[in-house]
């Protein structure tokens, strides 16, 4: 397993992150226990960032918050002066609990409720991004009560395939998010909004897909998005952002190939600028709202080794005491990781094993062919780059309780999200 940020191996072989070793975390907290390496977060930002800035173009660095959402990852991101990408009522309740400033949030979804947008217009939030035709007339039925106006944003899906996995590909043209570019359908929302007193339309948005390792789908999509952009231009002083997504990949495993941060940043502005110079206009406000390769390389999910299985001349099985209900990745749409034993870091791995999560399920599996030192049970497995989409999916199937969430720091570490107990899964039953 490749080691990430502050990860590093102590004299006894054990694993070590943030400064704090993972067995006596696993003592203290239990097992499966998520950990993120705050300092690697915080690195990863101020990347962000200074690519950016050496671009010297306006621009807005939005986390999107639906990667990994608590209360204290909230308060991380308003420590590095990010904006907020919140897409439910939940994240944005969340968000408001840790005294997230309310300017700079904004709310996404394909069917947000009424209830949600009265949230969000009574909380203050900055804007929200429509996404049909419907949300315009419920959202302009609720400020013209509040006798109030909104700022907005339209999200477009540009038609473009980011050759990502069909389930987290977003920008194509059979999507369920957005306004149709091709169709008619995005000029058509312009139009009508443009015509409510309630609205402010303030950019347009687009978000291509997850996990993208290269700049083209960008390219073309920003083309597509500056014509747009020019066609409502002549009709709206207010229009002044361009919201490009997030979407940029991470390094599950060694086998992932992906440009530097910078380079990739530079890739997106870029096309961006050329862009809008073919249209004639200099290039909006960017927004940019990064989730996944913000948290995914920082968190590592650490499990207790359980029962063991060989079946002779096929496969040899490890049990672990968590699986699809800390990590669904595998099983919705087969992502792989790499793993390590944690508390013997200095053993050769020569044997190929596959590890089972303990769900009633079989497809509740984090590895497949895992080579690894024998594992034994007691042992600790570290399952890296699980920073990402895997406790903000975690579920109660069989009604395992989710895992605890520690941040750990320069030798600290900080209990966020308590472990759910056997009450805690019960709680709401009647």
């Amino acid at each position: 397993m490749e080691l990430h940020g502050t990860s590093s191996v102590n004299e006894r072989g054990v694993l070590e992150i943030g400064g704090c070793t993972v067995d006596d975390l696993a003592a203290t907290y239990g097992t499966p226990l998520i950990l993120y390496d705050v300092e690697q977060i915080r690195e990863r930002i101020r990347a962000y960032r200074k690519s950016l800035l050496s671009f010297q173009v306006p621009y807005v660095l939005a986390y999107a918050s639906k990667a990994f959402s608590c209360k204290a990852m909230c308060r991380l991101a308003n420590e590095e002066a990010m904006w907020l990408d919140v897409v439910s009522g939940g994240e944005l309740h969340t968000a408001l609990a840790a005294d997230f400033p309310p300017e700079r949030i904004y709310m996404h979804g394909n069917n947000k409720s009424s209830d949600e947008l009265e949230y969000a217009i009574m909380s203050g939030i900055h804007h929200i991004v429509i996404d049909n035709f419907d949300e315009i007339d419920r959202l302009v039925e609720i400020l013209r009560k509040r006798n109030t106006s909104m700022r907005v944003v339209l999200r477009i899906t540009p038609g473009v395939d980011a050759h990502t996995h069909e389930f987290i590909t977003t920008g194509t043209q059979d999507s369920k998010f957005g306004f149709d570019l091709f169709s008619g359908q995005a000029d058509e929302a312009a139009s009508l909004v443009l015509k409510q007193e309630h609205l402010i339309l303030i950019g347009l948005h687009m978000h291509i897909g997850s996990q993208i390792f290269e700049a083209d789908g960008f390219h073309i999509a920003s083309e597509r998005m500056a014509q747009l952009y020019s066609r409502i231009k002549v009709n709206c002083d207010t229009l002044e952002w361009f919201n490009m997504g997030g979407g940029l990949g991470i390094r599950y495993t060694k086998e992932d190939r992906l440009p530097p941060l910078e380079q990739a940043v530079k890739g997106l502005i870029e096309g961006a600028k050329r862009a809008f110079e073919r249209v004639g206009l200099a290039l909006p406000k960017l927004m940019i709202e990064p989730g996944r390769s913000i948290v995914a390389e920082a968190g590592t999910t650490i499990y207790r080794v359980g029962s063991r299985k060989s079946v002779p001349n096929v496969r040899d099985y490890i049990a672990i005491d968590g699986g699809m209900t800390d990590n669904p990745r595998l099983a919705l749409y087969g992502a792989v990781y790499e793993a390590c034993i944690a508390n013997r870091m200095f053993d050769e791995s020569k044997q190929t094993v596959s590890v089972a999560g303990k769900c009633c399920e079989s497809g509740d599996m984090i590895l497949w062919d895992a080579l690894l030192p024998e594992p034994h049970p007691g042992d600790l497995l570290a399952v890296s780059c699980t920073g990402a989409y895997n406790y903000s999916m975690a579920s109660n199937y069989n009604r395992l309780p989710r895992p605890a969430v520690v941040f750990v720091e320069r030798g600290e570490a900080r209990l966020v999200i308590r472990r759910e107990t056997y009450s805690d899964v019960c709680s709401l039953d009647l």
